[in-house]
């Protein structure tokens, strides 16, 4: 394509909205990055080649203090693979800062000795997410600003493209953080009726609950809510998950493994975010002995008698390396619950006549006391469902975790 002097006729900026609109459209459309920019980059030399006079492309990526050459477009020069372009050739450092830049051969800052090599007389460029940028062959006589303009639009819908994708990858990898630890079924532990369930705010939730079978007559039960949501969040549950089966599987006292694992969290990378967690040891005889670290305390809800909550333990673990806990006891009996829960439950806000309100531990236990001749899953359920009703759509702004410990009385056999 000859670069002399042309008459370019006015931009139709209707038309030119139109594709930038289908461009846009098209990158939406990309199932990956590397298929995302080799799209952009041909979509943009035939869709633009004539209102703004793009007619070839070049493809670097970033390595170190170098621009290098991975692929080029359309009418670009053939030039052997490899050619470094350095970051501080003022126009990429143009670029680096505002991730856009157009040149033209009469700009002092022009390398007339480089972009020969690269057989460029003048050009635009975007840098694409933190690695890749894109440059174009401009021919002479078109427009400055309606270069700039849309490749700003292409840009930054490229870019959020990108980042999308990461982010999906990063929850795709909580989730399946979180898939491997949360239980996959109710425990099969003598004649104890157990369920449990979260339900995250997001796709990936900071919450977690677990049944550990220590032996045939002991079963652990844990519940925990991690600050926070997404992968750091998993990544934190993970760390509980381990920590707590490590230590019980060295046969630490209930007292030293929680402690040890304040340890663990202290230390962890992740210091930044808190754990409030509850474990204890269901003996098969109804003995349920327990540390509550500064999580809301469950509730043994007997027969024949007022709710009682599980206080007994210390503060949440993570902040104080060498904090101490204490142990809490309880008997259960036919006909008891225990229930365990997170505060996304008692803290759910619905609108009623008097304002915003909070669900409240109280409703939570009404619900479970009037179904407590039910299977731990139906009360697990008819809780959610009164949350739900509760809410009244309102979007939860927290994840939501319930679990169930009954020991059926012989009626309910």
């Amino acid at each position: 394509m000859s670069t002399a002097e042309v008459s370019v006729p006015p931009v139709n900026y209707r038309e030119l909205m139109k594709k930038v609109e289908h461009a846009v459209e098209t990158i939406e459309r990309t199932d990956d990055v590397a298929d995302t920019i080799h799209t952009v980059t041909s979509l943009i030399i035939g869709q633009f080649r004539d209102e703004l006079g793009l007619y070839a492309g070049r493809l670097y990526q970033r390595y170190g203090g170098y621009l290098v050459l991975q692929k080029a477009f359309g009418e670009a020069k053939e030039l052997p693979p490899g050619i470094r372009v350095p970051i501080t050739y003022e126009p990429v450092q143009t670029l680096l800062d505002h991730g856009i830049v157009y040149m033209e051969k009469s700009d002092p800052k022009f390398d007339h000795s480089l972009e020969e090599q690269l057989g460029v007389e003048q050009f635009a460029a975007i840098e694409v997410g933190e690695d890749f940028v894109l440059a174009f062959n401009v021919a002479p006589g078109h427009h400055r600003e309606d270069i700039l303009f849309s490749l700003g639009i292409l840009r930054h819908s490229l870019n959020q493209k990108i980042r999308q994708e990461r982010m999906e990858g990063i929850f795709r990898e909580a989730r399946k953080i979180q898939a491997s630890i949360l239980p996959r079924r109710a425990p099969a532990f003598r004649t104890f009726d157990i369920f449990g369930r979260t339900v995250p705010v997001e796709s990936v939730g900071g919450d977690f609950f677990d049944y550990v079978p220590l032996s045939d007559k002991i079963l652990g039960l844990a519940i925990a809510d991690v600050s926070g949501h997404g992968l750091p969040a998993a990544l934190q549950t993970r760390d509980i998950y381990m920590g707590l089966r490590m230590g019980l599987g060295r046969d630490f006292k209930i007292v030293r493994t929680v402690e040890r694992l304040n340890r663990i969290i202290h230390e962890s990378t992740l210091t930044s975010r808190f754990v409030s967690m509850f474990y204890g040891e269901l003996e098969s005889q109804g003995t349920f002995i327990y540390v509550n670290a500064g999580h809301p305390p469950p509730y043994h809800l007997p027969a024949d008698g007022d709710p009682r909550p599980l206080e007994e333990g210390g503060t949440v673990l993570g902040p104080v390396a060498d904090a101490t806990y204490e142990r809490g006891f309880v008997n259960l009996r036919p006909g008891d619950l225990l229930v365990l829960y997170t505060d996304g439950i008692s803290e759910t806000r619905g609108r009623g006549g008097d304002g915003w309100n909070e669900y409240g531990v109280e409703s939570m236990l009404k619900v479970a006391a009037a179904h407590r001749h039910e299977p731990a899953e139906k009360i697990v359920e008819a809780v959610g469902k009164d949350v739900r009703r509760f809410s009244r759509g309102t979007p939860a702004d927290d994840d939501r975790t319930l679990v169930v410990v009954r020991y059926p009385a012989l009626e309910d056999e």
